[in-house]
């Protein structure tokens, strides 16, 4: 992480590390990554250089004060931070506040992306109406303790990027989601890849010999273009 700059922050007394991105040039919006559950990976910096790359400020976000870097030692973190829905959104909501504080933010609008955990993440923050022009999430797991609700302070557009045969995020809970964000006004839209699994942005994940994970190359390229195609959309 040497090509990115190191921003310390807190969430009620515990110690995160984000990892920022800086464009050439002015940027265009600020975004928060949110990244899988293993916290820092290598896909998750590309992902953080990649929107530094393509014009906008970028804050890696930091799940647990831990960099754990594995799924074994992620796991147990994972399921205390989530055991708690209001703990879960104050400790992404700290990530959020953070970039918007950062001067290299400066007032920009802002922006949260993710990916597997990080992807549920983003969804989070949408449902609990954080003050975010557009959420994406990729391979996200749709599973809350907390639906939205029409009462949200804010409705940022929602962009959904999803493999269609990820086991973590059947067809049935795919439903649940399009009922339950149509239910409380959201505006969204949902990119769906026949035959895809999850985890399918990150190279990574055919090396991990698990069923349910595998990289695809196409729905990876398109992925990312409908998040740039939005960004234009929503930022100019």
């Amino acid at each position: 992480m040497s090509e990115l700059e190191r921003v310390d922050y807190t969430d009620r007394g515990t110690a995160l590390t984000g990892w920022l991105a800086r464009p050439v040039g002015t940027p265009r919006a600020a975004f928060v990554v949110f990244p899988n559950i293993a916290n820092y990976t290598p896909a998750a910096v590309r992902r953080t250089q990649m929107l530094a790359e393509a014009g906008y400020v970028a804050l890696l976000a930091d799940f647990y004060g831990d960099p754990a870097g594995s799924m074994e030692i992620a796991g147990p973190l994972a399921k205390d931070l989530r055991s708690d829905v209001d703990h879960y959104r104050a400790r992404l909501a700290a990530a959020v506040a953070t970039l918007r504080a950062h001067p290299a933010a400066g007032g920009l609008d802002m922006a949260a992306i993710g990916y597997c955990m990080g992807g549920q993440a983003v969804l989070e923050l949408a449902r609990s109406g954080e003050d975010l022009a557009l959420v994406a999430s990729f391979h996200g797991i749709f599973e809350t303790d907390r639906k939205a609700g029409g009462d949200a302070p804010h409705k940022p557009r929602i962009l959904v990027c999803h493999g269609d045969a990820d086991p973590l995020a059947p067809r049935e809970s795919v439903i649940g989601l399009w009922e339950e964000f149509d239910a409380a006004g959201y505006s969204w839209h949902f990119h769906s890849y026949s035959g895809v699994k999850h985890g399918f942005t990150d190279p990574g994940s055919d090396t991990r010999g698990l069923p349910a994970i595998g990289y695809d190359g196409s729905a990876d390229r398109q992925s990312w273009a409908a998040l740039m195609s939005l960004a234009d959309e929503v930022f100019g």
